[in-house]
């Protein structure tokens, strides 16, 4: 958290406004978004929000649209994990029981459709339709993402090309448009420096998602909150997996036939533990932390900037 020094006091109040936020009429629905913004997190995209807010500033303080920007972003991600649950049907995340694990399928779909139609609301209400139109992509992005998942589970046709399309969707979007909607909030704003916000959340996201896939064959059980290979078991063919059946042709047809032998699965784990599956994804984590470094090279220097680029050190940290 030492990397959010100079925002953590915007991501103390952005967390007591999220549970004023979300107070649904609706006692149940108000339950289950509270234990959502109750269940911790680092609070990642809303503190890299502040800080493109404080790098882009120059200086001067937050407006009340970039700290709304913050907790918008945090509701749209947390809508989105309500929903992944639902669809994976994980029982806990942050080692917490998910929200369909307590209140049943049914609520936490209202309850992340509720976010998801709360976070729309305030996004209108920043009055600006640049922004407005950004973070409504992101939305879109999401489903787009799930459905790509979905229809190429086992998809031994799929191109790494398509798997950073799909990271992209699912993780970059967020981190992305959000960096370049707290820009152009910023006073002065220009087109060039949200650009170069953009390109920054675009390359740090997709970097964060493939070190998460480098996990699901890298970390313990009791890391990850769920079975090691978990991804692979569910036919969900991320960069490890792609790359190691460029050498284990053995490793796509075990996928082909959907791990329907036994042992099949130990079997692909190992193959792709025994390639240079591993090894090449964090080279391709490495290429796009390097990417977003780049594209902070014109912004004025500050301590915001400075955790920026600590940032990208740090995704990197957690593959070791």
């Amino acid at each position: 958290m030492s990397l959010f020094a100079p925002v953590e006091q915007d991501i103390a109040i952005l967390s007591d406004n999220l549970k004023q936020l979300v107070g649904a009429k609706h006692p149940i629905l108000g339950l289950a978004a509270e234990r959502l913004f109750g269940a911790g997190g680092k609070r990642i995209r809303p503190a890299i929000v502040f800080l493109v807010g404080h790098a882009t500033m120059r200086g001067a303080e937050l407006t009340v649209r970039h700290r709304r920007l913050a907790e918008i972003t945090e509701m749209i991600h947390t809508a989105s994990l309500v929903h992944d649950d639902v669809v994976d049907e994980a029982e806990t995340r942050r080692g917490i029981e998910t929200v369909h694990s307590v209140f049943g399928n049914r609520i936490a779909v209202l309850a992340g459709d509720f976010l998801f139609a709360q976070s729309s609301w305030y996004l209108a209400n920043l009055d600006n339709l640049e922004v407005v139109k950004l973070l409504s992509e992101v939305i879109k992005d999401f489903a787009e993402g799930e459905i790509q998942q979905g229809l190429n589970r086992f998809d031994t046709e799929l191109t790494i090309d398509a798997y950073l399309q799909k990271s992209y969707y699912k993780t970059a979007s967020l981190i992305a448009n959000s960096c370049k909607a707290a820009a152009i909030l910023s006073d002065p704003h220009d087109a060039s420096t949200a650009h170069q916000m953009y390109t920054y959340g675009n390359h740090l996201g997709i970097a964060f998602q493939v070190v998460d896939d480098i996990f699901d064959f890298t970390a313990s059980a009791d890391v990850l909150g769920k079975p090691t290979g978990s991804d692979l078991s569910s036919g969900h063919l991320t960069a490890p997996t792609l790359f190691a059946m460029e050498e284990k042709p053995y490793l796509r047809q075990l996928i082909d036939r959907e791990f329907a032998q036994e042992n099949d699965l130990a079997e692909a784990l190992a193959l792709v533990n025994d390639s240079q599956g591993i090894a090449r994804s964090k080279e391709l984590a490495s290429y796009h932390s390097q990417q977003a470094v780049a594209s902070l090279r014109e912004l004025p220097s500050s301590e915001a900037k400075d955790s920026l680029l600590a940032l990208t050190d740090y995704v990197l940290s957690r593959m070791y």
